[in-house]
């Protein structure tokens, strides 16, 4: 049919005039309702259905986006006319390709044509925020298929893609307000690992037997009604290697590592938040927690006497102020600590291990310590013989046999010393003959010099008494 300018502009008062009648003789609940009937018309009337996947839901990022990202990076985003390129500073996965905002993309399943597309919208949540998120477009008609074998399949090729490229990341808490981002992550690649711990051998093969009979029971935890998760407290002097631990227990198992900083979470809620988003299959750190809140033993603060009393009194004081009292501007207490640890926040699915360290566990509440809440206490303490053999063949590959073996394991037995402060000196070696005997004279000079300073006590004037 032929269109002329006096048909269009016909139409086009038509629909002006039918426009202005119904806004000034339909009442608003009749135009709501003819609203709403042409856009169910205009849907029906569409051949294609989208379906769109937002970034974050909420607090939470959402795996299925993630999955479609790496799933289009490995099968689609080649052939477009325009990718994004990602490597992380430091990674040594190789570069990722991604669908950049406001691009498309093609791809096919069971013969179905399929489009996807990135861009940036208001997010659900908060309407002064915009998040990234994909959209799926395909005939109406394979709704079904999408749904029920396509959406499965890109998970699938995604977890197998993840597992070929695996790169496990050490995450650090940021800000909530930061973009929903509650994680920055970065390429985790800490070179410490169990073997070559200076620790005791004993202590090394118990904790190695721990994790193992750890991550391999999910179906007893579930059995006898206890999350799948356990809690470590390493606790000892500065410099006896309470960091390598973590990272050789995070190596050993091959988990991420979320490290949070308590002083950067602003609430009770915040912790739960970023407690929510980690991952099965990772290692939640927080170090240095005595330094961190004020986790003192609040029964030193009452007149109350007695250890059932205190149990008591813990009991209540996690229920009243972890259940009742939290909310978004309350400030990080004992409390919200006490749920993240063996609360109802840290009921999240699959294995994690939770490991806090402190040089002062005496400086704790005994309600952080209980069984439960800290399923193993492990103390690492000052450089014993067994230990120092380990730093021995590790920096200067020493043996048993050297000459000044026996005299360091005399001296270690009566002066403290930690490994760090041996590794120290080890570091200054040339790694040749002489210079791992230089390094050894050197332990055995140093460890002289602080018996002869422990032995050489001070007088009332503050002087020493004898030179």
């Amino acid at each position: 049919m032929a269109w002329d300018w006096s048909s269009v502009r016909s139409l086009l008062g038509t629909l002006l005039f039918l426009r202005t009648a119904i806004r000034d003789f339909f009442p608003e609940e009749l135009r709501r309702c003819l609203r709403s009937l042409f856009r169910r018309l205009l849907t029906r009337l569409d051949p294609e259905t989208t379906i769109i996947i937002h970034e974050y839901d909420g607090s939470t990022v959402d795996e299925l986006h993630n999955a479609a990202e790496v799933y289009l990076g490995h099968h689609c985003v080649a052939d477009a006319a325009t990718v994004r390129l990602f490597m992380d500073r430091g990674s040594s996965r190789p570069i990722a390709l991604l669908l950049p905002d406001c691009h498309t993309t093609n791809d096919t399943f069971r013969g179905i044509p399929l489009r996807w597309s990135s861009d940036i919208g208001r997010s659900s949540t908060k309407a002064s925020k915009k998040q990234r998120h994909l959209k799926l477009s395909f005939p109406r008609q394979h709704r079904h298929v999408v749904s029920s074998f396509y959406m499965p399949h890109i998970l699938k090729e995604a977890e197998s893609i993840c597992l070929m490229t695996r790169e496990r990341r050490l995450y650090t808490n940021t800000h909530a307000n930061d973009d929903y981002r509650f994680w920055c992550p970065a390429p985790f690649a800490h070179p410490s690992n169990l073997d070559t711990l200076a620790i005791d051998p004993t202590l090394r093969d118990d904790i190695r037997a721990d994790l193992l009979r750890f991550v391999g029971r999910q179906d007893y935890y579930a059995r006898v009604g206890r999350r799948w998760k356990r809690s470590y407290l390493l606790y000892g002097p500065p410099g006896t290697g309470k960091t390598s631990l973590v990272a050789a227990i995070a190596n050993f198992l091959e988990f991420d590592v979320f490290h949070i900083d308590l002083t950067a979470v602003d609430s009770n809620l915040e912790l739960h938040r970023l407690l929510d988003s980690t991952t099965p299959g990772s290692v939640i750190v927080v170090e240095d927690i005595d330094c961190s809140l004020d986790l003192g033993d609040r029964m030193e603060e009452t007149e109350y006497d007695g250890a059932e009393g205190t149990t008591i009194l813990s009991c209540v004081l996690d229920f009243m102020d972890g259940l009742w009292t939290s909310s978004e501007e309350e400030a990080i207490s004992l409390s919200g600590v006490l749920n993240f640890v063996d609360g109802l926040w840290s009921s999240s699915v699959g294995e994690r291990l939770m490991i806090f360290t402190t040089n002062h566990p005496e400086r704790l509440d005994p309600a952080l310590l209980r069984p439960g809440r800290m399923d193993r206490q492990i103390h690492l303490s000052y450089c014993q013989p067994a230990a120092f053999r380990v730093l021995a063949r590790n920096y200067l590959e020493v043996g048993e046999e050297h000459e000044l073996m026996a005299e360091v394991d005399a001296l270690l037995k009566e002066v403290n010393m930690t490994p760090a402060e041996i590794a120290e000196i080890f570091m200054g070696c040339d790694g040749d003959g002489t210079g791992a005997d230089a390094a050894m004279q050197k332990v055995v000079d140093e460890l002289r010099r602080r018996r002869l300073k422990e032995a050489v006590s001070p007088d009332d004037d503050g002087q020493l008494s004898g030179e």
